[in-house]
């Protein structure tokens, strides 16, 4: 049958107010209403509803499936933008972060941690991350707060009932490595750092964490940034000098400037997404990267492996820089992922 172009623009003007799915006639020709029209073959696509994210960051929504298989239909399923979101909506960006790094501190302590170690630390933090997600969106739901909730929120609580056993499956795998595997005495150092995350968690999402940073100490020393930096890179560092505790003197530098950039990349998650008004993310991070680098100088002729690692944590918080310099031209998603791929560096050093 034939369709003329009036006809084709009312269908897609209803597609873009709608909210399921119309079929939707592609390929006619620019000619009136009423004049001869070749006859098209009509096809059957589907309008996402527009409320919906996709990987290109629009919208308050989000369906990983849909997305997938548009992207599949449009022949760009391998496209780098919409693996960066899924590996960011899937909580598997920080999990990412933490193994890289905690290889980078044996390769600075010259240690070989174990496979299971690397295995917990991962399904550990990923259930943490699940976990802080599920927490802020059911926070904010409840309190009619949902303006403060982002994507990866969002995703979370739509697909909760797939996140919840899989958080659960995660920790018990955890666990079960770590009764296995793991001598008793390290037990007793990660069973403080398992305290720390705990008391984070329960601080945070127990409805006082607000009520905290009104306080003077709170408010400019134990923010929400600051904990997760400093119990981050603890809980990283952790395995390397678990291995070899005699070498922990040779961690401790990079591990403190790595605290430093995880406060700093969680200070500007949270100064892109809430628009606040602050000191620039830009200029803090150049200046955490010259003090890295003055750092990596100072103690390159006696520790080399740590002044390595810490010159890579420098390059990182330039990037970080150059993420904010930028923020105002890359889409709110791409921006948030990015954010921690650019902590990914001390992967040059793993490869050498």
């Amino acid at each position: 049958m034939g369709i003329c172009v009036e006809e084709l623009r009312l269908i897609v003007s209803a597609g873009r107010t709608g909210a399921g799915s119309i079929p939707v006639a592609v390929g006619a020709r620019s000619k009136p209403c009423g004049a001869h029209t070749p006859t098209i073959e009509r096809v059957r696509q589907t309008l996402a509803n527009t409320k919906l994210v996709d990987f290109g960051g629009r919208g308050a929504g989000g369906n990983l499936a849909a997305a997938v298989s548009s992207r599949v239909r449009e022949g760009r399923l391998w496209n780098a933008t919409a693996l960066l979101h899924a590996w960011h909506l899937a909580s598997l960006d920080a999990p990412t972060v933490a193994v890289v790094w905690a290889l980078g501190f044996a390769w600075a302590a010259r240690v070989r941690l174990p496979a299971w170690v690397l295995a917990v630390l991962a399904l550990v933090v990923w259930t943490i991350y699940v976990s802080d997600r599920l927490l802020d969106a059911r926070k904010g739901f409840h309190s009619g707060q949902t303006d403060r909730l982002r994507e990866r929120h969002l995703f979370h609580w739509r697909l909760r009932r797939v996140f919840v056993p899989l958080a659960v499956l995660a920790a018990i795998a955890a666990a079960g490595l770590v009764l296995a595997f793991m001598p008793v005495v390290a037990e007793e150092r990660d069973t403080v750092m398992a305290a720390a995350a705990l008391v984070y968690l329960t601080r945070i999402h127990a409805g006082r964490g607000d009520s905290l940073q009104r306080g003077w100490l709170a408010g400019r020393v134990a923010t929400k940034e600051f904990l997760v930096g400093v119990v981050f890179a603890a809980g990283c560092a952790l395995p390397a000098w678990n291995c070899a505790p005699a070498r922990g003197v040779a961690i401790a530098i990079p591990t403190a400037f790595f605290a430093a950039l995880a406060w700093l990349n969680c200070s500007a998650i949270e100064r892109w997404e809430s628009a606040k008004d602050g000191p620039l993310i830009a200029g803090i991070a150049a200046g955490l990267a010259l003090a890295g680098a003055a750092i990596a100088v100072l103690i390159g002729g006696h520790l080399p492996r740590p002044a390595a690692l810490t010159l890579a944590g420098s390059v990182a918080a330039l990037l970080l820089a150059l993420l904010d310099r930028m923020r105002s031209r890359i889409a709110p998603l791409t921006l948030r992922a990015a954010a921690d791929l650019v902590l990914l560096t001390p992967l040059a050093l793993l490869w050498r």
